[in-house]
């Protein structure tokens, strides 16, 4: 068993990160975190564990952020769920702009443990 977490921009990826870590801790799993964001992963709150594995991109020329995620699921059998974080959106922006999370919660193969930031 392994939990994959997707780690965006922003809050919610720092909760997704936060998220991703107490799932795996909880089921006592593996952990895989895909940094999506343009720069690298602050690891000061990511565990140093060998079960814990961070994949980077290297910037906005490698792959979509959906297929980045996708393909680690596909490439790793043993994932069991799915960790993203979500905004509130308007129906205006949901309408307008696609949306990472959104695509993830459509497409994952697995479960998938949807977080949103406290208010």
């Amino acid at each position: 068993m392994t939990v994959l977490t997707a780690i965006a921009e922003g809050r919610e990826g720092d909760h997704a990160l936060t998220a991703g870590i107490a799932e795996a801790r909880l089921l006592g799993t593996d952990l895989v975190l895909v940094n999506l964001r343009l720069s690298a992963l602050d690891r000061s709150g990511v565990p140093e564990d060998p079960r814990t594995t961070v994949v980077e991109r290297s910037g906005p020329g490698d792959r979509d952020p959906v297929d980045a995620v996708l393909d680690e699921i596909e490439a790793r059998p043993d994932v069991d769920r799915l960790v993203i974080g979500l905004r509130r959106r308007s129906p205006v922006g949901k309408a307008l702009l696609g949306s990472v999370s959104q695509r993830l919660l459509l497409e994952s193969p697995v479960p998938v443990v949807a977080v949103k930031p406290p208010a």
